[in-house]
């Protein structure tokens, strides 16, 4: 049944590693704190990152609690009446069945906010992502500097032993700083992959 009396609407906030997605996310949870909303912030279970705790956690170590989640269905084991917002963290790792939830939170009146890599280590559309971002009211496509030209990076890239990553490579290797770094378009590289 959809809900008339609170206008929900979906927002993703995307961009490369070290853009400052999660910061954003934590600095709109302590905005809807601050208002006095109920809110639920969720991020995946691989994500371990920065902490092995159920926190999401920017680079700069500022931190939230959060639901640790396998799979996007264990979101909706949360949801109760009242709930104004729910943020999820790292949404490029979930599958693609949160495309329709986050869809359905919204028409439930809810404000769904959802951080994630746009583009994975490859420069490819990542996950979910992509369907996130056909159905979002609202998009803020964050920007790195990158740390060969100096320029805004919109891509990740993988390092192995301080080389680029081969395009055969695994998809999704969670690690830090010393693995990825942001780059611009024309500093990115990865090797064995086509041009067209």
């Amino acid at each position: 049944m959809l809900r008339h009396d609170k206008v929900g609407y979906i927002e993703v906030v995307c961009g490369p590693m070290f853009a400052g997605k999660t910061e954003e996310l934590i600095r709109r949870i302590k905005r809807l704190e601050y208002a006095k909303k109920n809110v639920l912030v969720f991020k995946p279970s691989i994500d371990n990152r920065y902490s092995e705790k159920e926190e999401i956690v920017s680079h700069n170590l500022s931190k939230k609690p959060s639901i640790l989640i396998e799979r996007s269905d264990d979101i909706l084991k949360y949801i109760t009446p009242g709930l104004d917002a729910v943020v999820i963290d790292e949404a490029q790792f979930l599958d693609d069945r949160i495309i329709k939830i986050a869809d359905y939170l919204a028409d439930q009146g809810i404000r769904v906010i959802i951080g994630g890599l746009d583009r994975d280590f490859r420069g490819e559309p990542f996950g979910p992502m992509p369907g996130l971002l056909a159905i979002a009211d609202e998009v803020n496509k964050l920007t790195a500097i990158c740390v060969v030209s100096g320029e805004p990076a919109t891509r990740t890239q993988r390092l192995i032993n301080g080389k680029p990553a081969n395009y055969n490579d695994a998809l999704i290797y969670v690690g830090a700083n010393e693995s990825y770094e942001p780059r611009a378009r024309q500093c990115h590289e990865v090797i064995g992959k086509k041009a067209l």
